[in-house]
């Protein structure tokens, strides 16, 4: 049966979990590098890979087991060795996205509701609702709190961007920072009226806004024009 959609506390809830969890770009490293190991990591290695002390190496993995993304093994010296045990994290293959909070025939309508406004002005007013859609996000991401550097915030911005079905990352291009999204939450609504993109630029503008400050993102690909994914590139 059919999971009933995500109602509002569920999925705030669920948006924060994800911040919470990837929100920091060393830990999103940190769980890349135990999901791709094939015998996960400890915290003496992850301390010497990234060059941390081992305190905060064990809080970044203890912060991804919390969250179910990663499993706590505890490996005990062998019978009459000395030392204590250490722990071993691996990756449970838990999801990091989840379904996105969407009503199919809303987004039905809005997508002919489009369609009968001039395009300019329809990109225009997608654009201005999901960047006020994002401050009000980057608020609840960050309250008072302001993330340090510019690629740090990407990154939540990619993470914040998953949580809500777009299955996002950040990489680096060129000399610029993109954030890539391999699914569309819109489905076929953004294929048959691509002006439902620049909900996802604005997005991007209003949470880096938030949490960084002004930026003029640029969508450089899209799916819904028959590409592979959508990339904004900042």
């Amino acid at each position: 049966m059919e999971r009933p959609p995500f109602d509002d506390a569920e999925f705030s809830a669920a948006v924060a979990a994800v911040t919470s969890a990837f929100g920091d770009p060393t830990r999103r490293a940190i769980y890349l590098a135990a999901r791709d190991g094939e015998d996960g990591v400890t915290a003496s290695e992850v301390a010497e890979r990234f060059d941390l002390h081992a305190n905060v190496a064990r809080h970044h993995l203890d912060k991804l087991a919390a969250g179910g993304y990663l499993a706590v093994q505890v490996d005990r010296p062998e019978s009459g060795g000395a030392g204590r045990p250490s722990k071993r994290y691996r990756a449970t293959g838990k999801p990091v996205a989840f379904p996105a909070r969407r009503d199919d025939l809303l987004v039905t309508l809005l997508g002919r509701a489009l369609a009968l406004v001039p395009e300019a002005r329809a990109q225009a007013m997608a654009e201005e609702v999901g960047e006020e859609y994002g401050r009000a996000l980057a608020r609840q991401m960050s309250p008072g709190d302001a993330h340090r550097s510019f690629r740090s915030a990407i990154h939540a911005v990619a993470d914040a961007l998953t949580a809500h079905g777009f299955a996002a990352h950040a990489e680096a291009r060129g000399t610029s920072l993109a954030i890539v999204a391999e699914q569309c939450p819109f489905g076929d609504t953004a294929t048959q009226h691509p002006v439902i993109c620049a909900v996802d630029r604005g997005m991007v503008r209003g949470m880096l806004a938030g949490l960084y400050g002004d930026t003029d993102p640029a969508t450089t690909s899209s799916r819904a024009n028959g590409d592979d994914a959508c990339v904004t590139a900042v």
